[in-house]
């Protein structure tokens, strides 16, 4: 395939989304290329998910090393004295997990990358969850840096979001209709060997095995997964507390 409209340049972080994404690239017929980036972030060992997933579609993949950059940017998933808090994803708790400008940042190092491989389209996973406190994954953000992408050179790049309006439900849906193996992605933002069903990636992402009415199988005995729902739940009634009292 030699047409740069069917080549696809897609962010792949190792999470749910990403993870889904390339897949959904893939199975739109795109010819895709990954990026992936190491910033410093605690929750690292996404990376290597990220490189299992590339290799099971024989897609090329690239490991960007960008953590003397992650040191420049205070947030709690790179600096190792700020602690990730518990909660509800769209809880104002959240706001301290943001790294500023990231997604420009990585945006900005894909252009370049996607020019030298000519390649016409850059894909990042961006989603309906993410705009609560996450800027630089609101519809605002992806209209102004599309239209950057048109102007950083002759060649016009194309930034897709297909996820922008979807829930994470929504987008798990779509990744259990191409079988993709969950087990082999990571969401929680503290980086442990077992996720600590307490941080906001967490919930959510509990709350979308829970809305697809599956198991999440990162969990390897019933009993676990059922301790998930459970902490899901008991944040969520917290978390509604909270609205009813300063309403």
């Amino acid at each position: 395939m030699n047409d740069s409209s069917k080549k696809c340049l897609c962010i792949v972080s190792g999470g749910m989304d990403s993870t889904t994404l390339l897949y959904y690239m893939v199975n739109q017929h795109y010819e895709t290329y990954a990026l992936t980036f190491d910033y410093g972030q605690k929750h690292r060992k996404e990376i290597m998910f990220a490189k299992w997933h590339c290799r099971q579609l024989n897609v090329k993949h690239k490991l960007i090393d960008i953590k003397n950059i992650g040191k420049l940017l205070n947030s709690s998933l790179t600096n190792k004295h700020i602690e990730i808090p518990d909660g509800m994803y769209n809880e104002e708790v959240m706001r301290i997990t943001v790294v500023p400008n990231r997604n420009m940042i990585m945006l900005s190092i894909a252009m370049g990358y996607a020019l030298s491989l000519g390649i016409d389209n850059i894909t990042y996973a961006n989603h309906a969850g993410d705009h609560f406190c996450y800027y630089d994954c609101r519809e605002e953000f992806v209209n102004k840096i599309n239209d950057l992408a048109k102007s950083v050179d002759e060649k016009q790049l194309n930034i897709l979001t297909p996820f922008l309006k979807l829930t994470k439900a929504d987008i798990l849906k779509l990744g259990i209709g191409f079988k993709i193996d969950y087990s082999k992605t990571t969401s929680c933002y503290k980086g442990g060997d077992e996720p600590c069903n307490k941080c906001g990636t967490c919930t959510e992402r509990t709350e979308a095995f829970i809305q697809n009415s599956i198991m999440d199988p990162i969990y390897t005995k019933h009993e676990d997964w059922l301790e998930a729902v459970k902490s899901y739940e008991e944040l969520k009634k917290n978390q509604e507390a909270k609205h009813d009292k300063l309403t």
